[in-house]
């Protein structure tokens, strides 16, 4: 493993996104992950018949698996095994029922001191809230992003489970930053991340300025952003925030007379009119062909890019500058794509892309480095307390063995 997280051990019992992804992203940064699950699986990991739909191999890439029935007693002693050796134990299960399970943060750090325990949530572990079940949906409904998406008239979803991501980041940060102080006192502690926590503090800079001073209370217009305009031949975006940039903006598109109009004088009066600057911008760009258009802007210094398709993605120049889309050998599946790890390290690079493990993949390999005898897997295995792929292998391999 390489990585500046090399040689951190995490313990990693999530389902879905927030927790998933919080986990793949130190696995991405060097960590050693070991995905608990329960026999069943992943409850994404049942969206497809081969156990790796996209969403799971994405968020658990890199991972180890065991799959085990943790209300069995044998179960338990497996996961107290990890906890103790473990550095970062990430859970995103309904709040109490890891208390329930006897795994609360109370109880796991009682036996190891210096574990960074952290559990994600919803909408926090207290309150009215608190028990609900929850998906990205609530948390944007919640949190003002419907809202904000909606320009404060008909609320709309953001198309992609934007809580979830986020909260991961939010989370991983948090727990690096745990770890860094760990290194500092020798004690680790409980992190806590709620989903609708993080999307108010993201939300806040802009999309909640009109309430930031409580003065204004809501008064002040929602924040303007340029938007996307349909060209000729596709769509572009392209924004201009200082004067400089609306100048320029002028002065790609020949109209001196933008620039003259006492409704966009400041960047104060082009928010406020900003209607009337998106219609005639629109009607302007419509006339134009995309890289034409582009390439004017480029030249007045004005922030602008073409609106890619998906699909479009994978070719544009900037993208294959950067690498950051690699393809690998998902087995189970075959060529998949998937991004590198976004933040580079120049002193402990992080590791490319790696396959999502199958359930229990790992289930033998994560025992016998537990102390595990192979009598006690064995065992574990025929009781149906731990199971998976690996250990089918592994019986597999001593049928053949004992022939």
């Amino acid at each position: 493993m390489t990585g500046p997280l090399s040689g951190i051990c995490v313990v990693d019992i999530t389902n879905v996104v927030a927790g998933p992804a919080c986990a793949t992203q130190l696995a991405d940064q060097g960590a050693n992950v070991i995905k608990v699950e329960p026999l069943e699986g992943d409850l994404i990991r049942k969206s497809a018949e081969n156990g790796l739909p996209p969403m799971f191999i994405s968020c658990n890439r890199g991972k180890r698996s065991i799959a085990i029935d943790l209300k069995r007693k044998e179960a338990g002693n497996v996961l107290w095994r990890l906890m103790e050796r473990a550095d970062v134990f990430v859970q995103n299960l309904r709040p109490g029922a890891m208390d329930r399970l006897g795994f609360g943060a109370e109880a796991v750090l009682a036996h190891n001191p210096r574990l960074v325990y952290c559990s994600i949530s919803g909408f926090g572990e207290t309150g009215p809230y608190a028990g609900k079940r929850v998906y990205d949906p609530l948390v944007q409904a919640m949190s003002g992003f419907a809202d904000l998406q909606g320009e404060g008239v008909e609320p709309k979803m953001i198309r992609t489970v934007i809580a979830d991501k986020t909260t991961a980041i939010y989370a991983t940060q948090a727990v690096t930053a745990a770890l860094f102080l760990r290194e500092r006192t020798g004690e680790g502690q409980h992190v806590r991340v709620a989903m609708l926590d993080v999307m108010l503090s993201m939300l806040w800079p802009e999309g909640m300025g009109p309430f930031t001073i409580i003065a204004d209370n809501g008064k002040l217009p929602p924040p303007s952003h340029d938007r996307i305009f349909k060209t000729i031949d596709g769509h572009i975006t392209a924004g201009s925030v200082s004067d400089s940039e609306w100048q320029g903006l002028c002065r790609a598109v020949n109209r001196p007379d933008w620039f003259s109009d006492p409704n966009f004088a400041t960047q104060a009066l082009r928010g406020l009119n900003k209607e009337k600057r998106y219609s005639q911008m629109a009607e302007e760009f419509a006339k134009h062909k995309s890289a034409d258009l582009i390439a004017e802007l480029d030249k007045n210094d004005v922030p602008c890019a073409p609106v890619l398709r998906r699909s479009e993605i994978f070719e544009h120049p900037q993208v294959v500058n950067n690498a950051i889309v690699h393809e690998l050998n998902q087995p189970g599946v075959g060529p998949i794509r998937q991004p590198r790890p976004a933040a580079r390290f120049a002193a402990s690079p992080a590791e490319t892309p790696r396959p999502a493990p199958e359930l229990g993949q790992h289930s033998r390999e994560i025992l016998v480095e537990l102390g595990y005898a192979d009598s006690e897997i064995r065992s574990l295995s025929t009781a149906g307390v731990v199971e998976g792929i690996g250990l089918e292998n592994y019986s597999k391999g001593l049928s053949s063995s004992r022939r």
